[in-house]
């Protein structure tokens, strides 16, 4: 096993222990014998430290002209670029998804800084005419100050870098909290960003539990805007917080996603993208297929050669280049799948027709697996139908027409993916019409957004922001007018025109 990295909080442009002195362990969930890093276990005291850091450079940093940032933050892509690989291998080792996926997040990442750092020539405001003579009028673009961030464990790297690279594009300093369960990447991006020379302070981090990290950073007063993904729960509390505060709030939650395949669908591309929906990163995407909904004309073919093929993929550590789905990222994630396997299997009509056990014996035992599980025989208003799961547990519902298929898509709290697979062009634009959410693929599975598109959610996958892609610039400026008066005496609008 290689040697566990001991990492510190990064602040200011400096490695610094927790001012508790306290840390803890990120061990991996494929092997738990694996130490992959320890890290400060932090509080409030260190988010202080960090936000005055990040106060005092966002004053430097804002008046940097924005093509400059920019090729800050080509400098860290090509870097993460050069390191792909090393930090590709940590990623599998403390969160657990297969290495063709972590290579796949890091890559996300290094699109993200490049894309991003495009827009430091662009960043477009409006000019738009007024409505007196000698007059100009325009609206620009300016940054908010300190924001931060608070991320969650399936994608390590890359949501990070969605958050991260805009905001500095505009001018903003940033303040990231990991997730608890991995932090070792976002301190390996915290070096690529030292390497890449930002000036001290324009990027922080503060390792540690929400409880105590993340609360302070919703709190402090000098945190201008947060952005935030993770559980709904957890979303919508600190919603609340934030509005109480008047300080802007960017959440990104949950998603009860949906692949619909009609009779007249291509049904082996079908297959393949079901299967790497459902089963990929083992489930826990916020947009995983975790329900599949089939016309009845190929529902039973389709669900026998479902369960063939589910039942070919390789369970293991991630590491091993020959593996299809690694573990469950902690045991508390584990016990969840465990506990809605056991949800289903309560329900009336819904059949286990495959796996839904922990796999143990030889290698199995030291981490986290499970198997693949799929349910049939599942309707609509079931809990195993509803309730996000966030493993490898895949729902079957039959309907008997487009029109049902679209109902039952649309019928769940949340608005994150979708998917339809059909051949009838009329029926693909129907679903982009009428699927209630942020993404629609058209043979596609739910999974697989780029970073020049907006993502997000409706209903309860979010609050209406979107991240990457153009959009999120809105989140990280602030809008001015600009009013330029050169007539050389007082004119009155909307008086002294009409």
């Amino acid at each position: 096993m290689p040697e566990p990295k001991h990492f510190k909080n990064y602040i200011g442009g400096a490695w610094v222990e927790a001012a508790g002195g306290e840390r803890y362990e990120n061990r991996n969930p494929a092997d738990t014998e694996d130490l992959v890093s320890t890290q400060p276990s932090s509080d409030g005291r260190d988010v202080d430290a960090a936000v005055a850091a990040a106060r005092e450079a966002f004053e430097g940093w804002r008046l940097v002209p924005a093509p400059e940032r920019g090729l800050l933050i080509m400098k860290a892509a090509e870097i993460l670029k050069a390191r792909k690989e090393e930090i590709s291998q940590m990623m599998t080792r403390e969160m657990g998804k297969v290495i063709a996926e972590t290579r796949g997040d890091t890559q996300e990442a290094i699109d993200c800084g490049m894309y991003a750092a495009g827009e430091g020539r662009r960043l477009f405001g409006r000019h738009t005419p007024v409505e007196m003579r000698n007059k100009f009028g325009m609206a620009i673009r300016r940054p908010v100050g300190v924001c931060g961030m608070i991320t969650p464990w399936n994608f390590p790297i890359a949501i990070p870098s969605w958050k991260m690279f805009p905001a500095l594009i505009c001018g903003n300093t940033c303040v990231i909290k990991p997730a608890t369960l991995t932090p070792a990447s976002v301190a390996n991006f915290m070096e690529v960003f030292e390497e890449a020379g930002f000036p001290p302070g324009v990027v922080n981090m503060v390792t540690g539990g929400g409880s105590s990290v993340g609360k302070a950073i919703i709190e402090h007063p000098d945190v201008n805007r947060v952005s935030f993904t993770g559980s709904v729960e957890i979303g919508n509390m600190l919603a609340g917080q934030c509005g109480a505060l008047g300080k802007p709030f960017s959440a990104e939650l949950g998603g009860k996603n949906a692949q619909i395949v009609m009779d007249d669908a291509n049904l082996p591309l079908a297959l393949d993208g079901v299967l790497w929906g459902a089963f990929g990163t083992t489930g826990q995407r916020c947009t995983a297929t975790s329900r599949l909904i089939l016309h009845e004309k190929i529902h039973d073919g389709f669900v026998e050669k479902l369960v063939a093929r589910a039942k070919k993929l390789k369970v293991g550590n991630g590491l091993d280049e020959s593996v299809d789905m690694g573990p469950a990222v902690s045991e508390d994630q584990l016990k969840t799948d465990l506990y809605y396997i056991e949800v289903g299997q309560k329900e009336d009509k819904a059949e286990l027709v495959l796996g839904g056990k922990r796999l143990t014996g030889g290698a199995y035992d030291k981490g986290f697996f499970i198997e693949p599980t799929i349910f049939t025989g599942v309707k609509p208003g079931m809990r195993l139908e509803q309730e996000e799961i966030f493993g490898p547990v895949l729902s079957v519902i039959k309907v008997g027409s487009f029109e049902e298929a679209i109902r039952v898509q649309n019928d769940t709290a949340f608005g994150l993916s979708s998917s339809i697979y059909t051949e009838n062009v009329n029926l693909a634009f129907k679903a982009i019409q009428d699927i209630e959410a942020g993404i629609t693929y058209i043979n596609g599975p739910t999974i697989g957004a780029e970073v020049h598109l907006p993502f997000g959610g409706v209903k309860g996958t979010g609050n209406g922001h979107r991240e990457a892609s153009w959009t999120v610039l809105d989140f990280y400026t602030e809008w001015k007018s600009v009013y330029v008066e050169f007539s050389g005496k007082l004119q009155r609008a909307q008086i002294d025109n009409q």
